[in-house]
């Protein structure tokens, strides 16, 4: 699932103060700050240093400066750099809100969620009711797990402003992260009713994604359609089809899809097993062991190696099923599945007391295993 699109990334271009500067220099630092934070608007970044590095020759702690030089710094995503001249600001102007605010931000691109919080908390202490900052905040409580308050947080600006798409976004990935599907498809939903006719091809998967997820994959279709028809490529609505139509059992169309990913991704191991499985499904063994090997052939992938081990046993090799089924077990012996199909080999081969031996030994690692303890259960009593 894509993260937390629409970011709120807007360029914060504070108003110069001319107050706290003398007269001689006023007029001039106003329009070298004026004309900096244009050239970083225009993305002319060693334009706008120069301009930001002028001002600081003429007053040498001038807090518009060191914040446009922390922007510049932050947008090259040089976040050290950044981190030093918001800090500088701040050393001399500590309540200045664009340093807080860029600061925060910085803290955020390095994953340093709780201290970009701090940070952005002392700036809504002058500016409660900043929807951006809000956001901000409710978006880090979110990557930290703390679903109530980011949830309060979303909910909040929603009241200030009752369809702001950062917040419906946000909630709809709050809701997502909690696997509450329901819940994040009505915010998304309330995002493309607001917007149908250039709806974003990020809410359009994000809705299928939820259809996928509560397997109403009839009406995730539709949404990966219009998805498609927007970018016919997109790597997130191909797949999302493909496994939509593998949900209805129209692994033919599946089928389709997941081939349309590998003409882009031959190489996508996890899509060549994909498509292997849909081929296997259809009695389609040929074309399944070929598309299994080619995904074994990029690098190990226990599911390819499980659909050759099952193509093996239906066609009636089960010897060659038990040896596969037993090496996977090895690799992974907490996959009660790969116990169920090897002791039903062994049945096939007449071995009772090997398929009872074998759903024994998985209950030994997972004891709380209803599937495997009721099919031990009616073998012993067969």
């Amino acid at each position: 699932m894509e993260d937390s699109f629409f970011q709120n990334d807007e360029l914060l271009i504070p108003n110069v103060d001319e107050s706290t500067i003398d007269n001689e220099n006023a007029s001039k630092i106003s329009e070298l700050s004026k004309k900096g934070y244009q050239l970083l608007k225009d993305d002319d970044t060693d334009g706008a240093r120069a301009a930001f590095n002028e001002i600081l020759e003429l007053d040498e702690n001038n807090n518009y400066a060191l914040v446009g030089l922390g922007d510049i710094e932050r947008k090259l995503n040089h976040i050290d750099l950044a981190i030093a001249n918001y800090e500088k600001c701040l050393e001399y102007f500590p309540a200045n809100n664009y340093a807080l605010f860029g600061l925060a931000d910085c803290y955020k691109s390095m994953k340093k969620f709780n201290k970009a919080i701090d940070i952005w908390q002392q700036y809504l202490v002058h500016d409660d009711k900043n929807i951006t900052v809000i956001t901000r905040v409710a978006d880090a409580y979110r990557k930290i797990k703390d679903f109530k308050r980011s949830k309060e947080l979303y909910l909040s600006v929603l009241e200030i402003g009752k369809d702001n798409a950062y917040a419906l976004i946000g909630l709809g990935h709050l809701n997502y992260d909690f696997r509450d599907y329901k819940e994040a498809l009505y915010y998304w939903t309330r995002i493309y009713d607001l917007n149908k006719e250039d709806a974003d091809i990020r809410v359009l998967t994000a809705i299928g994604n939820c259809h996928r997820k509560l397997k109403t994959f009839k009406d995730g279709v539709y949404y990966f359609e219009k998805a498609l028809e927007k970018e016919p490529h997109n790597f997130y609505a191909l797949f999302g089809l493909a496994d939509c139509y593998r949900g209805m059992n129209q692994q033919f169309k599946s089928i389709e899809y997941w081939n349309k990913i590998l003409e882009l991704d031959p190489e996508n191991k996890v899509i060549l097993t994909r498509a292997g499985d849909a081929f296997r499904t259809t009695g389609n063994y040929d074309k399944a062991i070929d598309y299994y090997t080619k995904a074994l052939n990029i690098d190990f992938d226990i599911y390819a190696a499980i659909g050759l081990a099952l193509i093996c046993k239906t066609q009636g090799k089960i010897d060659e099923a038990i040896e596969r089924f037993e090496n996977l077990i090895k690799e992974d012996p907490k996959n009660a599945r790969l116990y169920l199909d090897l002791s039903d080999c062994y049945l096939q081969n007449k071995d009772k007391e090997n398929a009872i031996k074998v759903l024994e030994n998985c209950l030994q690692i997972d004891g709380r295993n209803s599937l495997v303890r009721n099919n031990l259960e009616k073998l012993k009593k067969a």
